[in-house]
């Protein structure tokens, strides 16, 4: 059972990817990273003996601190952020029980703390999902650049970021896949919850809508958020929540329905 200032990792993966998420910081030892170069998804690296640095980053927000095996650098640097009034906890176990626990992990090389991203303008699904995608599960503080379609691979090549949703891109549609489909698979980030939302996401964005009957209402919701927002990022801010509420109904929520007057005829 997880001492008082720990949190264990089953109860952590149920927070990750929902708008409860803590920051997650990693303060494993370099050897212990390079021997398993994995991350929890959205874990920032840090060394121990800046952990207080990241006070301004972390804001209100609650943090979970990971180490090798939940012990000596873990429970000291969250005891540091406490002293410094922010609410901190220790992965119990640390990330040795939470990969011996079989739950989702980034590779070392996706996990990168504001990481730049680059993609069509006037996004409409997959545009919106992808980095929905990436900032709950790969990286919180990701930045992203849409940009006309011509131009997204050169923008790419000379401002360092991560092309995606466009042929020639790291990440893009693989035959009947759509691009948030393969990133889920890129990232490892395959769940049930992940892969019920993503065929959601594929019919509506492939106009596949027999894959899966809640597509139309995607389809719908998001044609009507390009309309009313002129300014891509905007239009992204005001859609994240959507996705967060479709991937609660497709962890919790999928075999919910609804019947009102209750016992109507059919």
């Amino acid at each position: 059972m997880p001492a008082f200032t720990e949190i264990a990792p089953a109860a952590l993966m149920r927070l990750v990817g929902t708008i409860d998420a803590p920051a997650l910081i990693d303060v494993r030892l370099p050897e212990d990273v390079a021997a398993d170069p994995f991350m929890l998804p959205t874990a920032r690296p840090c060394p121990q003996a800046k952990v207080a640095d990241l006070s301004g980053w972390l804001g209100g927000r609650p943090a979970v601190v990971v180490c090798q095996r939940g012990r000596k650098l873990s429970h000291g640097a969250a005891a540091l952020l406490r002293a410094l009034g922010h609410r901190a906890e220790v992965l119990e176990g640390g990330s040795l029980a939470w990969a011996e626990a079989g739950l989702r992990r980034v590779p070392l090389a996706a996990a990168r703390t504001g990481s730049l991203w680059v993609t069509r303008a006037r996004p409409k699904i997959d545009r919106i999902a992808c980095p929905w995608l990436i900032r709950r599960f790969v990286d919180a503080d990701a930045r992203f650049l849409f940009v006309p379609a011509t131009e997204v691979l050169a923008v790419a090549d000379r401002f360092g970021a991560t092309a995606f949703d466009i042929p020639g891109a790291p990440h893009e549609h693989d035959g009947p896949l759509c691009t948030f489909d393969t990133m889920i698979r890129d990232f490892g980030l395959s769940t049930e919850a992940l892969e019920r939302l993503a065929t959601v996401v594929r019919a509506a964005d492939t106009d596949s809508h027999h894959l899966a009957p809640q597509a139309a209402g995607l389809l719908a919701i998001s044609v009507g958020l390009s309309r009313a927002w002129r300014d891509d990022l905007a239009q992204l801010d005001a859609a994240l929540p959507l996705y967060d509420a479709l991937y609660r109904w497709a962890r919790d929520g999928h075999e919910e329905g609804h019947d009102w007057p209750a016992g109507r005829p059919a």
